[in-house]
Parts: structure tokens; C-alpha cells; sequence
């Protein structure tokens, strides 16, 4: 793989690199991000390296991220090469009920609120950034059609939604000739595989790609955080965010870091970091389009940028899948080989022989590589 080779997103026809550019860390709002001029040096690395999607938010460092990204895209002349991928659903205005939630008031405002920060009349991929518990999937179709329908969108996804929700929605922008999704944006490393339950199979045949966010889980995989006293593990993100309500920060365990101590040793195995080891793995996971990298430095981003120039061996990939196995919960624990024996009173199916046609369409990232 290299950063210049370009999948399909799902079942579109829109081509992303392999490699996303997170911006999250664009601005210096929330304590932590990269100031400006490391942010536009990122920005031109990527893209000079081969890059084309860039994955911002309304209310990353309040704003400033997607005012940052849209006048890197302007002042390099790319507008037209750059994927620009942005989100909403997160409230900026606690007084205000409707000022956050996913419903079709909140997300009009935003996206226009976007498409003034970006400066740009249209976004590539707009997504809703997560469930909120109360809008039902119709509404949030509809609205999100009628900006694709209005030139104001190219693409739609989800993030952070249950599968049974983007199931849904789906299966009604099928039957009813909606805009359908392109994209689940689901946070995926050897640190988290949860999304291997429902996920994957539900984006591979039904047309979703999944945009990976977090294959370094909030910088743990890069190996910068060890086990300490007193529940302190080093300095960064991870460790200055370990109090707070976002559950992507809660990192630190004996399972993890069996899964970092092991990583380590495949990466001086191979000669390669740390970080580069865990994109790569996580990138060559069945369904995943592309992975998001970020960073608050510049060599970061490019040790990052490196993860797709080399391939791990099986026995070294197979070290990292077992020791970052999940124990099967109900009601997958009935899915294993095992179970499927007794249901069926013989081997459970393999691989279908070569030309054999699936009675289900099978889609997804692989379908376009370019």
C-alpha cells in the first residue's frame, strides 16, 4: 500500500486515500493542539505525500480547526484534490436545547456554521458525529438528503451510532431513494475492536467504508505512556484527559498494556515504530477505507505517514491479533466455530470456491481500490 493508492468510500464513487489527516489537534484552544504553523506544515506534508482527505469537525478547538483547514485548502489552490470531511452533532451552547442533538434543526445551523468556517460553498463527506439518543433515523436521513440534494453536500456518513441505527438508516435511504451512507467514522486499534462484532460486516454488505479514527487509541499505541505509581503514566493527551467523561480516554489497563509490551516487540522485530506497527495493523483490517492520522507535531505525523510502506509478516501480525483478542460476549459467543457445528450438525462453511456468486451483495472499500 502507499498513501498515492486511493479506495473507493463504500459504494461511491468518491476516492480517499488510505490515510485520512485528522485535525483535531488543529488549534491551540482546548490546551494541547498544534499551533498554526505546525498545523499548515502538516497540512502540506500530507497532501505533497499523496493525501486527499482531510477530516475536520464544527466544534474542533471551537471552531478554529475548520477554520484553519479551509484556508490551508484555499491558499494551496487544492479545493478541487481535497476530500474535506466534517461532522456535527456536539452542542456549543449549553442554554440553548436545540443548539446541539441531531435533529433537523441543529443540523442545518451547523452545516452552514461549517461551510462559513471552511469557506466553501459544498463539503465532500459531511457526518453525523454521534448518536443522540432522541432523533429518529428517518428525520436524520431526510435532512441530510435534502443538503446533498441542495449541492451543500457530495456524502454522508455516521459516527459513533449503534449498528442497529445505521442498519436502519440504511435500509430506508434504500427502499426510499434517499442519498445513502458512504461512511462509518468508528474508533478501531488493537486497543478497541468492538466495532469487529457489528460493524464491519454491517459496512461490507451495505455499501459503508469505515473511516477508522484513534488507531493509536489516544496515543497509547505509540508507546509513550508506561505503567507508573500512583495511577500517573507519563505526560500527554491521554494521560491529561484520563479524568474526563469521554470514554475514548479511558486507556490505561493490564490488558492494554499486555497489548503495548507485546507491540513494542513486533516493532523492533521489524524495524519499525511503534505507531507505524499499529496504523499499519489496523489499516489492513477487512472493511476499513481509510485511518485517520493526526498529530500535534510535524515528525509525528510523518513517522505516521511511513505505517504503509511495509508489510508484517503473519506469524507477527498473528502475535499482535492474539494478544489483542476479545473474548466473545453474548449472543457472539453462539457465532463460533464450535456453536456453528452444533447448529448445523457439520463444519462450519469456509470460503466459497473461486467464482462462486454470493446470494448477498458484497461491497465496501476493497471493491474500489484504484
Amino acid at each position: 500500500m502507499s498513501l498515492k493508492q486511493y479506495y473507493t468510500l463504500g459504494n461511491s464513487g468518491l476516492r480517499v486515500s488510505r490515510l485520512a489527516l485528522g485535525t483535531m489537534t488543529f488549534g491551540t484552544d482546548w490546551g494541547w493542539g498544534a499551533d498554526k504553523a505546525s498545523a499548515r506544515e502538516q497540512f502540506m506534508t500530507y497532501t505533497e505525500a499523496g493525501g486527499n482527505l482531510v477530516d475536520t469537525a464544527d466544534l474542533y478547538t471551537n471552531g478554529e480547526s475548520e477554520r484553519w483547514v479551509g484556508e490551508f485548502v484555499r491558499d494551496s489552490g487544492l479545493r478541487d484534490k481535497i476530500v474535506i470531511a466534517t461532522k456535527a452533532s456536539y452542542s456549543g451552547d449549553p442554554s440553548n436545547p436545540n443548539a446541539g442533538g441531531n435533529g433537523r434543526k441543529h443540523l442545518m445551523r451547523a452545516l452552514e456554521g461549517s461551510l462559513q468556517r471552511l469557506g466553501t460553498d459544498y463539503v465532500d463527506l459531511y457526518l453525523v458525529h454521534a448518536w443522540d439518543m432522541v432523533t429518529q433515523p428517518e428525520e436524520v436521513l431526510r435532512t441530510l438528503d435534502d443538503a446533498v440534494r441542495a449541492g451543500k453536500v457530495r456524502h454522508i456518513g455516521l459516527s459513533n451510532v449503534p449498528a442497529w441505527y445505521a442498519s436502519r438508516m440504511q435500509a430506508v435511504a434504500e427502499l426510499g431513494g434517499y442519498e445513502p451512507l458512504t461512511t462509518l467514522q468508528m474508533e478501531y486499534s488493537l486497543a478497541e475492536r468492538a466495532i469487529e462484532d457489528e460493524y464491519i460486516p454491517l459496512g461490507t454488505r451495505h455499501g459503508m467504508g469505515v473511516m477508522v479514527w484513534s488507531p493509536l487509541a489516544s496515543g497509547l499505541l505509540s508507546g509513550k505512556y508506561k505503567p507508573g505509581s500512583g495511577g500517573q503514566f507519563g505526560e500527554g493527551r491521554l494521560q491529561t484527559m484520563s479524568g474526563s467523561n469521554n470514554p475514548a480516554f479511558s486507556k490505561f489497563s493490564e490488558r492494554n498494556f499486555a497489548i503495548v509490551a507485546e507491540l513494542e516487540k513486533v516493532a523492533n522485530e521489524v524495524g519499525r515504530s511503534m505507531a507505524q506497527v499499529a496504523v499499519n495493523w489496523v489499516a489492513n483490517r477487512p472493511g476499513v477505507a481509510t485511518v485517520m492520522v493526526g498529530a500535534t507535531k510535524l515528525a509525528q505525523l510523518q513517522d505516521n505517514l511511513g505505517a504503509l510502506d511495509f508489510e508484517l509478516p503473519p506469524e507477527l501480525r498473528a502475535r499482535l491479533d492474539a494478544v489483542s483478542a476479545k473474548v466473545p460476549g453474548y449472543p457472539y459467543s453462539f457465532f463460533t466455530p464450535g456453536m456453528q457445528t452444533m447448529l448445523s450438525g457439520a463444519a462450519p462453511l469456509g470460503d466459497k470456491p473461486d467464482g462462486y456468486l454470493a446470494p448477498v451483495r458484497i461491497s465496501g472499500p476493497a471493491a474500489g481500490v484504484q
